[in-house]
């Protein structure tokens, strides 16, 4: 499909040939464009997520390495920050959690994982909420109601902006600039921290403390800015994905009962039960099919980055869309976009079939995905923090699914398709609100 949009011609596809083409085999004729870069500017820098060509490939070499597995398999910080979300989850005297939306708390404890894993050190969103908004000892930036909105507020203005296409200036009001400045402090508290330490030479030796992201970052490079940079491109992109994975995971549980009771048998077998868990690892979440599948399918239903897109850096071709039939290539002119749709893709009844709109983990038995399944983009530029993510979301569905033996929509989470809030991710505009029943074997909550 071609259209123009202000003036500026841009694509919109949804074909697998295409967008294999825009992230991989034509990756050297795509980049994200002028607009996007100056779009995110102001929040993300000139980060991994807002550059192109030898800027970026900086960025992808500085971060990768932060990503390996042995940095991103502990999981007992993990675990602290389950338990203080398990706090936000009282039990009545019937065995019930009232309503809840869970949502809000996925994005709770994301944020307070992230930071600690990023910056050493937790800004304790869930427990300033539980404690009734209270902010925690440290930093005025730790404060949720400064950052939190912000980082939230922020994303908001740049989806806004990225729908002005070369003209996203216009959504740059004054209240932007200074969510931005917000934001930008609160990074800057602890980027400071962690150049101070490397300079007074102060980390304990790596065999005796924890993995912190920035201190291995200021050991490459002392540069405020760029630390800055680089720290929030990362926190936006893993908090608020696994946020949403784990939103539309538990919505699409709550709707489909069988799933999620195979899916708790499976876990309590695999992994015991949620006052004498087991065997909770990298390497045993990822060898748990079933609960793999179910996350396969939430992804593909709900993709977290439904849209994305690249803007032409040179006259070249896409290999469909062009010829009566449109299986033919079609001509791209320099600075042309081209948007596409994952969402779309991921629900196409052509390559998935008829019943490619129903949430059947069951399918990931025989599929093995190409590039009709890109939950976490592709090519050079696919995403390196999707082991993190996907790990986290194991984790926490399998200490959810220890505790809980029922859970039931309620509220916006009963309509037949949930409406949709997108930003740089997308999730559910209303909230998942549900009805949970504490397994009779659980005690200590």
């Amino acid at each position: 499909m071609r259209l123009s949009i202000l003036g500026n011609e841009a694509h919109f596809t949804s074909d697998p040939k295409n967008i294999q083409a825009l992230l991989a085999t034509q990756f050297k004729d795509f980049g994200l464009g002028s607009a996007r870069i100056g779009n995110f500017g102001p929040l993300m820098g000139d980060g991994i997520f807002a550059s192109d060509g030898k800027r970026w490939e900086h960025s992808r070499a500085l971060l990768r390495p932060q990503f390996a597995r042995d940095n991103i398999s502990d999981l007992e910080l993990e675990e602290m920050h389950v338990q203080n979300m398990m706090k936000a989850l009282p039990v009545n005297a019937d065995g019930w959690v009232e309503e809840t939306n869970v949502q809000l708390l996925f994005f709770r404890l994301t944020l307070d994982s992230s930071t600690e894993f990023l910056f050493g050190e937790s800004i304790d969103t869930q427990l300033a909420a539980l404690r009734g908004g209270e902010a925690g000892a440290a930093a005025a930036w730790k404060d949720e109601k400064v950052f939190g909105t912000a980082i939230d507020s922020s994303q908001s203005y740049l989806f806004k902006g990225a729908r002005f296409g070369n003209y996203y200036w216009i959504a740059h009001d004054k209240h932007f600039k200074k969510l931005c400045k917000d934001v930008h402090n609160f990074a800057d508290y602890y980027v400071d921290k962690a150049i101070k330490a490397h300079a007074s030479e102060k980390r304990r030796p790596s065999l005796m403390r924890k993995y912190v992201f920035l201190e291995e970052l200021a050991a490459q490079t002392q540069d405020p800015v760029e630390l800055r940079t680089q720290l929030l491109n990362i926190l936006i992109a893993g908090r608020d994905t696994t946020a949403c994975l784990l939103s539309w995971m538990l919505l699409l549980l709550a709707k489909n009962p069988d799933v999620f009771e195979k899916l708790r048998e499976t876990v309590i077998r695999d992994f015991g039960s949620y006052e004498n868990p087991r065997d909770i690892t990298f390497v045993s979440l990822k060898d748990c099919h079933y609960l793999q599948h179910c996350l396969n399918e939430a992804l593909r239903v709900y993709p977290v980055v439904p849209m994305d897109g690249r803007r032409a850096l040179r006259d070249t071709t896409i290999p469909r869309g062009g010829g009566a039939d449109g299986l033919s290539p079609i001509f791209i002119p320099k600075g042309t976009d081209v948007s596409y749709s994952v969402y779309v893709m991921h629900r196409r009844k052509d390559i998935w079939g008829e019943d490619a709109d129903e949430f059947k983990p069951s399918r990931w038995t025989s599929k093995r995905p190409s590039w009709d399944y890109l939950p976490f983009n592709g090519g050079p530029r696919i995403c390196i923090g999707q082991q993190f993510a996907l790990t986290e979301a194991s984790y926490v569905m399998v200490r959810l699914l220890q505790r809980f033996d029922k859970i039931e929509p309620t509220g916006p989470t009963l309509d037949a398709e949930p409406k949709m809030r997108l930003t740089l991710t997308c999730c559910p505009a209303d909230g998942v609100w549900v009805k949970m029943r504490q397994a009779k074997d659980v005690t200590s909550q």
